[in-house]
């Protein structure tokens, strides 16, 4: 099986601009996703999917695969999946299974990135999703962290960033798992998801994987322990750069 990673990176973030260059510890975010990503078991080769010169020339600074893409995406997915066809083109290898972890997702262990690769035993899943526990009331009321509600099988049945299930009869027996921005695609999946067209839900919650759920599709999700920091905000930025001081990971690519 053929596993590449993709971190699809922009510096135009509506709610944070520029976030994907903002150092912790001294590094760009971006490098310690690609990092992260390079080093994850089972992953052959990783690469950042950008529409900008700033954040290519720094990965290849690094010695990182940068790949060029159109600047008109709106989804971190349909990126991904144009880098997918670049990076196929290029190396003349069809790819099996690819792992899409988004740029501002800097505390992901590697053994998570390639924990989704097992859900791919099961020969009817298409999409492995990683997901986390909210662990305070602020978090979970907070629409910056995508929330997401699952069946008795770990499907998702439904992505928002409202409090879901819903807190009114109180918040601490709730399952509160949010998404998080790793989602493994087998190929083909990945390239039919970015012919169809945006679904309403989609937009409306602005969650790529809503298309998947409102056109009858599957997203196997896949609960980790750790904790995982999603940056959206300066203040989330500094959150994760002090639990990166007391990370081992780090260890293995920053001097």
């Amino acid at each position: 099986m053929n596993a590449i990673g993709i971190v699809p990176a922009r510096l135009a973030a509506s709610r944070f601009p520029g976030k994907p260059l903002e150092k912790m510890l001294g590094m760009p975010m971006i490098g310690h996703c690609y990092h992260r990503t390079r080093l994850a078991p089972g992953i052959s080769s990783a690469y950042v999917a950008t529409c900008d010169d700033a954040i290519a020339e720094y990965v290849r600074s690094i010695g990182g695969n940068a790949i060029m893409t159109s600047d008109k995406h709106t989804r971190a997915t349909t990126r991904t999946a144009e880098a997918l066809e670049i990076i196929e083109r290029e190396t003349g290898n069809k790819v099996d299974i690819v792992v899409m972890v988004q740029g501002d997702e800097p505390l992901i262990s590697p053994e998570t990135i390639g924990e989704t690769l097992d859900g791919f035993e099961d020969a009817s899943v298409t999409i492995v999703n990683v997901m986390s526990k909210l662990r305070t009331l602020e978090a979970f009321k907070d629409v910056n962290n995508v929330k997401v509600v699952v069946d008795q099988n770990f499907n998702a049945l439904y992505f928002s960033r409202e409090p879901i299930p819903s807190p009114w009869k109180g918040w601490e027996h709730l399952p509160r798992y949010m998404q998080t921005g790793i989602i493994a695609f087998r190929r083909d999946t990945l390239i039919s998801f970015n012919a169809m067209e945006e679904t309403s839900l989609e937009q409306i919650e602005s969650v790529d994987m809503n298309r998947v759920i409102e056109t009858g599709g599957k997203i196997h999700m896949v609960l980790t322990e750790a904790q995982t920091i999603g940056v959206d905000t300066r203040e989330e930025l500094l959150d994760a750069e002090e639990l990166l001081r007391s990370d081992a990971v780090v260890k293995k690519y920053l001097d």
